[in-house]
């Protein structure tokens, strides 16, 4: 017998409106995330025992960064969408493009623009590539936490049919059928769980294998985004991608799933390589 869902939370997805200005939580969220990135990050760059021997960045660095960063992960983020996600409709609404307001953004994307964000930045400064990278990789869940939860104030990217489930939801754009409120699983293994294992890993490293927290996060998010991929719902302009012949893993591969595969990849790469010392950079010598 079906059990009795959960009723979705009528929260206004705009949060504050004066006249026609509206600021929507989605937007709250980036802003949030990108501030609580920007406050942990100061603090990360503090830490002069933890980067040797690369650079240490000055905290005008970070103020900078955190600009770079935000225009690649918006810019990523939406081309990411557009290119692996929709890429049909976007191609006969050209200028749809360039209505982010109205949702549509890609982890991947976001992400694979910061990296790139980060990597000319870093350049530009002096400062070691690979370093950067990490301590952006410890900061970023923050994000990711709250991504996810404005994905679920939204009512968007639902999970798949749970009617036995006694917490599922009715969301409001989705049909009668109540379903993993999987926004919220992504936003406790993507943002929360992933947070404490990396500030754990930063007090344990720190900085000084250039490309490991890297990798930590980067194969760390790739098995929390699949593992809560069988309980989301794909986009319904894809759907399943392989799910006729492995309907046995409870409804087949989506593309959040392939595309967080090659990421799993990478950061196990990364992470053999710092460990075995060959992404640590040569001593600085002593000034005469």
């Amino acid at each position: 017998m079906a059990l009795p869902a959960l009723p979705f939370p009528l929260i206004d997805p705009v949060a504050i409106s004066i006249g026609p200005f509206a600021i929507r939580w989605y937007a709250l969220a980036y802003v949030a995330g990108l501030l609580g990135g920007w406050f942990y990050a100061k603090r990360l760059a503090a830490r002069a025992d933890a980067w040797a021997p690369s650079p240490q960045p000055k905290p005008v660095d970070i103020d900078d960064l955190i600009v770079w960063v935000a225009l690649g992960v918006v810019l990523g983020g939406r081309l990411g969408y557009v290119l692996f996600y929709n890429l049909g409709s976007y191609l006969a609404h050209p200028l749809e493009i360039f209505a982010v307001w109205r949702g549509g953004m890609s982890f991947h994307g976001g992400f694979t623009g910061a990296v790139l964000a980060i990597v000319l930045f870093s350049r530009s400064r002096g400062l070691n590539p690979l370093a950067m990278l990490d301590m952006a990789a410890v900061v970023t869940p923050i994000g990711l936490f709250f991504g996810r939860i404005a994905n679920f104030i939204n009512g968007e990217l639902w999970g798949r049919p749970a009617p036995d489930f006694p917490y599922a939801v009715v969301f409001p754009h989705a049909g009668p059928v109540p379903r993993h409120p999987s926004q919220l699983y992504e936003a406790f293994a993507e943002g929360l769980v992933l947070f404490v294992i990396m500030a754990f890993a930063a007090r344990r490293f720190g900085f000084r294998r250039p490309g490991l927290l890297g990798g930590i996060f980067v194969l760390g998010y790739a098995v929390a985004r699949i593992i809560c991929e069988f309980f989301r719902e794909p986009d319904e302009q894809l759907g399943f991608l392989f799910g006729s012949s492995v309907q046995a893993l409870g409804g087949g591969i989506t593309m959040g799933m392939l595309l967080s595969l090659p990421m799993a990849v990478v950061g196990a790469v990364f992470i053999w390589m710092a460990a075995r010392g060959y992404t640590r950079p040569a001593p600085r010598p002593e000034p005469a």
